[in-house]
């Protein structure tokens, strides 16, 4: 099958990949020159395990394909996939679809036969209609499907999630494009990835619907952590407690600094303030997106009370400034607020990440970035781990004690245990696990 996709950035360019990996021949389309280029010279602008061979392997096989222009791509497409950002409009909260229309607009001028449009960017519910008025206002003669396809990729884990997937979500108003959809998907085991078929609403909303709720298990539990925290108990006993009931389960409950990343501060945020414009608010979202902005900050207190309440003139390392590990991603990290509140409160701020930096120096030039963990501790007051690398999770306590001015260390992510940490001689602050 020929399928076109409109956008390289983290969504596009993992699901090209990944269709030419199901034996598609896929074409990524993006206005990025240089961006085309660098994917041209098998270079990949993204990190994401696994995807450099995975490119390299369809190249070679010639499946995939990177371009600039559009519109032969699209006249040759069975399939289109847009693919774009939707960030979240400034002015009022809402997705802005901006980037979405002009790839409509485009597409619209340049198909020929009938064509399945897919939206596999995150749009609000009746987005779909939008795309399907907009694209025969501009070419009436267009044969057209316009399908919901929503992702539910993992950074770090995408391609896992690509390949095998809990389940594909597709949405349509139109039973022609039932089949080519099928095919689309047509190398995945459908009792162990089931494609469920739904009505295009109901797609669009399944997606906010999915990541509210995984926004809404993490609000959760850092609540219960802040509980645990001033009752005695321990977070993570009372998370697996939790999460061993069937109903509930283990994932989304590790207490931390908050979420963060591209789809759930603004995902969920848009599903607020669409479900305001329909008269049918729900609270609860509204009110864990309040929580998560007010925790990242709140972390930045925890890190003053472990170095006596004066963060004025201290050094602080900082390890780990993605939202997650195994991404080069920033965007809304919880390391960006916290990292803020502490330079408010007067502190020096050293940093170490081992794919972040490029990105952060952008954004907070005013850090001391590192190339190891030794020489962020190098003088320092205290460490924070804020992001749960791998490299994280093996620190040479009695290394660093050597070279620290104090030896406190603050884990936010619940890393070490007390126990672990105080046997070497440090100070131990970590997240919903009283004294």
């Amino acid at each position: 099958m020929r399928i076109a996709i409109i956008g390289t950035g983290y969504v596009g360019l993992v699901s090209g990949v990944c269709l030419a990996e199901f034996g598609h021949v896929v074409v990524c389309i993006d206005k990025a020159s240089e961006k085309i280029a660098q994917l041209n010279r098998g270079e990949v602008p993204i990190f994401e395990p696994g995807l450099d061979n995975l490119i390299q392997k369809n190249v070679s096989a010639g499946r995939l394909h990177f371009t600039t222009e559009i519109a032969d791509p699209v006249a040759n497409a069975d399939v289109l996939f847009i693919a774009v950002g939707t960030p979240a409009r400034r002015s009022d909260g809402h997705a802005d679809l901006a980037h979405v229309f002009a790839a409509a607009r485009e597409v619209a001028a340049a198909v020929r036969g009938f064509t399945v449009i897919v939206t596999k960017s995150t749009v609000p519910v009746g987005t779909g209609d939008q795309l399907e008025r907009l694209i025969r206002d501009a070419n009436p003669d267009a044969d057209v499907a316009v399908v919901s396809n929503p992702e539910f990729l993992r950074e770090g884990a995408a391609i896992d999630d690509f390949m095998a997937p809990d389940r594909v979500v597709v949405g349509m108003n139109d039973d022609r494009a039932r089949a080519i959809m099928a095919e689309v998907y047509g190398a995945l085991d459908p009792v162990r990835h089931p494609v469920l078929f739904t009505s295009r609403r109901t797609a669009e909303l399944t997606k906010y619907a999915a990541n509210a709720f995984l926004a809404l298990k993490l609000a959760y539990i850092n609540e219960i952590a802040d509980l645990c925290e001033q009752v005695g108990a321990n977070v993570q006993d009372v998370s697996r407690g939790m999460g061993l009931d069937s109903r509930i389960g283990l994932k989304f409950l590790n207490a931390g600094p908050g979420y963060g990343g591209s789809c759930f501060p603004k995902d969920t945020l848009a599903l607020v303030k669409t479900a305001q414009d329909h008269n049918a608010p729900i609270r609860l979202i509204e009110t864990i997106v309040g929580i998560n902005e007010t925790r990242k900050r709140a972390m930045a207190r925890k890190v003053e009370r472990a170095v006596g309440g004066d963060l004025r003139g201290k050094t602080i390392g900082i390890l780990g400034l993605t939202f997650k590990p195994d991404t080069d991603d920033i965007r809304e990290s919880p390391a960006l607020s916290i990292v803020q509140a502490l330079l408010d409160m007067g502190a020096l701020l050293k940093a170490h990440d081992p794919e972040g930096m490029p990105a952060a120096r952008h954004v907070m030039p005013e850090l001391d970035y590192c190339d190891d963990v030794e020489e962020v501790a190098a003088d320092a007051d205290a460490l924070v781990i804020i992001t749960e690398w791998k490299q994280f999770r093996s620190l040479d306590f009695a290394r660093l004690k050597s070279v620290m001015k104090s030896p406190v260390l603050v884990d936010l992510r619940n890393i070490y245990t007390p126990a672990e940490a105080r046997n070497h001689g440090f100070v131990y602050e970590s997240v919903g696990r009283a004294e």
